[in-house]
């Protein structure tokens, strides 16, 4: 069973920055979509961003530049850099890939922007 592990979630204050980072157990990235999304307390599922194993991206309207998605698929992981943070930025992210076959979702890791 593949498993994802995400990591660098936690409290930072307004405009601050966090790097989140997902790492697969296993060689799933070739030919997946890999991505970011997060849910607010209350609020539906939302996508952050999302990246293809080819490079290509998408973003949530609300990042309007602030965020930078990237993949290392040698090494199986997907990491969210994202700057400027807001308040409303706060939510537990959840890391996701996409095959052909299959959908996996992280545990999902806490986000909270506040001074």
């Amino acid at each position: 069973q593949v498993q994802l592990m995400e990591s660098g979630g936690g409290l930072v204050q307004p405009g601050g920055s966090l790097r989140l980072s997902c790492a697969a157990s296993s060689s799933i990235f070739d030919g997946s979509i890999m991505g970011w999304y997060r849910q607010a307390p209350g609020k539906q599922r939302d996508l952050v961003a999302a990246i293809t194993s080819s490079g290509g991206t998408r973003y949530g309207d609300f990042v309007k530049g602030r965020f930078i998605i990237s993949s290392d698929n040698a090494r199986n992981t997907v990491h969210l850099q994202m700057n400027t943070l807001k308040p409303d930025d706060t939510a537990v992210y959840y890391c996701n890939v996409r095959t052909a076959r299959q959908t996996y979702w992280g545990q999902g890791t806490q986000v909270t922007v506040s001074s």
